[in-house]
C-alpha cells in the first residue's frame, strides 16, 4: 500500500511537472519563435510570434507578458471581436467555447510538430491546432484538425487555418494582384484602421488575380535587404480569404483560411476536417531576406524535386499553336537540340479521333492521338526525341471537356453545372469542367496521365493545363443538402489525384499551367515542378511579373521563354539578347518557332542557352537578392542569385524606360564576401556587341556591395541589358 501511495505521488509529481511545462509552449527555428500559453482549461494565447527569442527570456516572460491575444478565436460566446471559426451545432446552437486540453510534440528528422488540443465545455467538440517548424529552414506551418463526436453533423460555416497577430505600427503589406497576361504583379500598402481583404473565389485556379502569400513590414516602408518581416504563405490549391483587420485594440490581425464566402462543410461524427497550412516566416534581412526564406523551404519541402536542376525546353505553343503534325514536331526537336536544349514539349493540337483538335471548341477529354496529324503516334516522337539526345513531353488539360467530345457525350452527368441551369460554357465557347468530388471523375483523370506513362514511359515532362473558372456553382454528384461544399471536395479529389500520380510516377517533371499563371501556389506545388508564370511573355513586361513572383517563389518554379518578336501578346518588338537575359533568370526554355528566326538570332540563343547551364546550379539553387525595383520607376531593375557559400553569383540588369539625357543609378551588389575578390564575366554577349567594360576585372565583395557598378546606357539600344557572372579568386 505504501509502495502504491508512493508510485501515485510520483506519478502526480511528473504529472504536475507536464502540465506546468505545458503552461508556455515554444515552437521555434533557428530564427523565428513562436510563444503561446497554454494553461489547461484556459483558452489558448499569444506570447510572441516573429523574431526568435531565447529560452531565458520566454520564461522571465511569462504568461501574463506580452499579447493576449487568443491563438484560435471562435465565435459566439465571450467573444464580440473576430473570429477563425464557426460552427452551428444540430440542435441550432451557434457557439464554441474552446479552452486547452492537452500538448503533444512529436520529432522526425527534419521538423518537429506540435499538436496543442481545444476542446468545448459542453459539446463533444474538438480542435488540434498544430505546429510544424523545421530544423533545416526557417519556417513554421501552422493548421488546425476539427473534428467532433456529436450524434448528428455540425456545420462549419467558417474554419480559418490560423490567426496571426503583430503589433499596430507604421506596417506595409507586400502582396500581388493580376489578370490573365499580367500576372503576379507587386502591390506595396500600409495598414490602416479597417480590413484589407485579398481573395479567390474562382473555384480552379487562384493566382491569377490574386496571391494566398504576403509581406509584412514591421518597422516602415519595405526595404529589399533591410528591416523586419513576416512572411506568410496559405498553401491551399482553392479559394481563400486573407484579411487584414485593424480595429481598436494594439494589434493587426491576420486571419488566413479557406473562403467561406463561398463554401462551408457538413462534418460528420469522428470526421476530421484539416485546414490548409499556414506557413510563416520572418527575417531581419526585409523582403529579400524572407524571400529567401522561402525559397529554402521551398526547395526542401514544398515543391517536387526541388533539388534537381530544370532542363532547358523548346514548347510548341507559340511557334505553331494547333498546328501540330509530325514533320513540324521533328523540325522543331532537331532545331532546340542544335540550339542546345534538353527537352521538347508539344502542346495543344494532338489529340482527337472523332473530333479532331483543330482549335478551342472540342476534343478536350477524348485523349486519343489524332493519326492523321501524327501518323506514328506520340512513340513515333519519343523516338525522334532520343535520336537527337533530347527529352520528350507534352501538355494535356485533364480536369476539363468540351461538350464537342466524346467523352461529354458518354459522361454528361460527369461535369460541373447547377441543376435546372444551362451549361455554363467556357473557353471555345464548349469548354466545361469534371467535377473531381466524383471518385469515378478522380479514377478517370488519374487514367489520362497513367495510360500516357504506360504505353509511353519516356515521357518526361507534362505541361497540366486549366483554363476554366467554376462559373456555374452545382455539382450533380454530391447530394443536394452538400452543394456549399463543391469547391473544397473539389479541391479533395484534385489532391487525391495528385497522390496518385506522384506515388506511381516520382520522377516525373509535371508543369502547373492554369491559362497562364493561375496556378502559382504552394497548394499546387507539392506535386508539381514548376508553374507557367503568364502566358504574356513579353520580355519587359516578364520583369515585372516575375519579380513580383519572385518574393515567394524560387527561379526553379518559374518558366520563362525566350519569344518571338514582335510579341505575340503586346506586338512589342524587343532584341533576342534582352528577351533571353530576362528569360535566363528563371527556369530557362523557348516559345517560338525557330525555323522563323535569323541566323543572327538563332546564334544568340545557342550562346544564352550555354552560358545559363553554365551557371544554371546558382540561379535555381542560389539565394536572392533583389537590389533596384523596376516598379521604383529608376529606369533600371536589377536582381542576383549568390551561392550559399559566397563563391559565386549571376547578376541581371535590364533597362526598363528609354528616354533622351537618361540616368541609371549605380548597381550596389549584396549577398558577396566583403574580404574576397570576384572576377567579372559577361554572360549570353551580344553577337557582334562590344565586350562589357569591367569584362575580366577584379573587384571586393566590399567594393562591389558599397560602391557598385554602372549600367552602361548603351547608346541608342532602346532594350539594353547585361548578365554578370562573379567567381571569387
Amino acid at each position: 500500500m505504501k509502495h502504491l501511495v508512493k508510485t501515485l505521488a510520483v506519478l502526480a509529481l511528473m504529472l504536475g511537472s507536464v502540465m506546468a511545462s505545458a503552461q508556455v509552449v515554444h515552437v521555434s527555428t533557428d530564427n523565428i519563435s513562436i510563444v503561446l500559453d497554454a494553461r489547461q482549461g484556459q483558452p489558448l494565447r499569444y506570447i510572441h510570434a516573429g523574431k526568435r527569442i531565447s529560452d531565458r527570456d520566454v520564461a522571465n516572460l511569462g504568461t501574463f507578458g506580452a499579447m493576449r491575444s487568443e491563438v484560435y478565436p471562435v465565435f459566439g460566446h465571450g467573444n464580440t471581436g473576430n473570429y477563425a471559426l464557426a460552427v452551428r451545432h444540430q440542435d441550432g446552437n451557434m457557439t464554441l467555447q474552446m479552452t486547452v486540453a492537452g500538448v503533444s510534440k512529436e520529432e522526425s528528422n527534419d521538423a518537429v510538430v506540435t499538436r496543442i488540443t481545444l476542446k468545448d465545455g459542453f459539446y463533444p467538440f474538438k480542435v488540434d491546432v498544430c505546429y510544424r517548424a523545421y530544423k533545416d529552414v526557417d519556417m513554421i506551418e501552422t493548421w488546425t484538425e476539427i473534428s467532433h463526436s456529436e450524434k448528428k453533423g455540425v456545420d462549419l460555416l467558417r474554419f480559418d487555418s490560423a490567426h496571426l497577430p503583430f503589433h499596430v505600427g507604421d506596417v506595409w503589406v507586400s502582396h500581388l494582384y493580376g489578370t490573365w497576361g499580367d500576372e503576379g504583379r507587386l502591390v506595396q500598402e500600409p495598414l490602416n484602421r479597417g480590413t484589407l481583404t485579398i481573395e479567390n473565389r474562382d473555384g480552379v485556379r487562384n493566382s491569377h488575380t490574386a496571391h494566398a502569400e504576403v509581406m509584412i513590414s514591421l518597422d516602415g516602408k519595405p526595404q529589399e535587404n533591410t528591416g523586419a518581416v513576416l512572411g506568410a504563405a496559405l498553401c491551399y490549391s482553392g479559394n481563400y480569404e486573407l484579411d487584414f483587420i485593424t480595429n481598436d485594440s494594439d494589434y493587426h490581425s491576420l486571419f488566413a483560411g479557406i473562403n467561406p464566402k463561398t463554401s462551408s462543410l457538413r462534418l460528420a461524427n469522428g470526421e476530421v476536417f484539416k485546414t490548409p497550412e499556414l506557413a510563416i516566416t520572418y527575417s531581419d534581412q526585409g523582403l529579400s531576406g524572407a524571400s529567401r526564406n522561402f525559397h529554402s523551404w521551398a526547395r526542401a519541402h514544398k515543391i517536387a524535386h526541388g533539388n534537381v536542376p530544370r532542363r532547358v525546353l523548346l514548347n510548341s505553343w507559340e511557334g505553331v499553336y494547333f498546328d501540330i503534325n509530325e514533320a513540324g514536331m521533328a523540325q522543331m526537336m532537331s532545331d532546340i537540340a542544335d540550339m542546345g536544349g534538353e527537352l521538347f514539349v508539344m502542346d495543344d493540337g494532338w489529340f482527337g479521333e472523332k473530333y479532331p483538335r483543330k482549335d478551342d471548341t472540342s476534343s478536350l477529354g477524348d485523349w486519343k492521338v489524332d493519326r492523321n496529324k501524327l501518323p506514328h503516334g506520340i512513340q513515333g516522337l519519343v523516338d525522334a526525341a532520343r535520336e537527337r539526345g533530347i527529352k520528350f513531353g507534352i501538355w494535356i488539360e485533364p480536369e476539363m471537356a468540351n461538350t464537342v467530345s466524346e467523352l461529354y457525350e458518354k459522361h454528361p452527368d460527369w461535369i460541373i453545372n447547377a441543376s435546372n441551369r444551362d451549361i455554363a460554357k467556357g473557353r471555345g465557347g464548349s469548354q466545361v469542367i469534371l467535377d473531381l468530388s466524383n471518385p469515378k471523375v478522380q479514377d478517370y483523370v488519374f487514367s489520362i496521365v497513367d495510360d500516357l506513362m504506360t504505353n509511353y514511359p519516356d515521357i518526361a515532362y507534362i505541361k497540366w493545363d486549366a483554363n476554366m473558372t467554376i462559373s456555374s456553382y452545382g455539382s450533380q454528384y454530391l447530394p443536394a443538402d452538400r452543394q456549399s461544399e463543391l469547391y473544397i471536395r473539389y479541391h479533395q479529389g484534385f489532391a487525391a489525384v495528385c497522390d496518385r500520380i506522384r506515388a506511381k510516377y516520382p520522377d516525373l517533371t509535371i508543369q502547373a499551367c492554369a491559362s497562364g499563371g493561375g496556378r502559382a501556389s504552394y497548394g499546387i506545388m507539392p506535386w508539381f515542378d514548376e508553374f507557367w508564370v503568364s502566358d504574356n511573355t513579353d520580355a519587359l513586361q516578364r520583369i515585372y511579373m516575375q519579380w513580383g513572383t519572385s518574393y515567394f517563389f524560387p527561379s526553379i518554379t518559374m518558366a520563362s521563354h525566350i519569344s518571338a518578336s514582335p510579341n505575340h501578346q503586346t506586338q512589342r518588338v524587343v532584341p533576342v539578347k534582352f528577351r533571353a537575359d530576362v528569360a535566363m533568370s528563371g527556369r530557362l526554355g523557348m516559345e517560338i518557332q525557330p525555323r522563323d528566326m535569323s541566323e543572327s538570332d538563332i546564334q544568340q540563343c545557342k550562346i544564352a542557352i550555354a552560358d545559363y547551364k553554365m551557371v544554371r546550379d546558382v540561379v535555381q539553387f542560389g539565394d536572392i537578392y533583389r537590389l533596384i525595383s523596376p516598379y521604383d520607376g529608376k529606369g533600371l531593375a536589377s536582381m542576383m542569385y549568390s551561392t550559399q557559400d559566397k563563391s559565386e553569383a549571376v547578376l541581371y540588369m535590364w533597362k526598363t524606360e528609354h528616354f533622351q539625357d537618361q540616368r541609371l543609378p549605380k548597381v550596389k551588389l549584396a549577398g558577396l564576401d566583403p574580404d574576397r575578390l570576384y572576377t567579372i564575366t559577361e554572360l549570353n554577349k551580344a553577337v557582334n556587341g562590344r565586350p562589357y567594360m569591367l569584362e575580366g576585372k577584379s573587384f571586393s565583395g566590399d567594393f562591389l556591395m558599397n560602391v557598385g557598378i554602372d549600367m552602361p546606357q548603351g547608346g541608342t539600344n532602346a532594350y539594353h541589358s547585361r548578365v554578370l557572372r562573379l567567381k571569387a579568386e
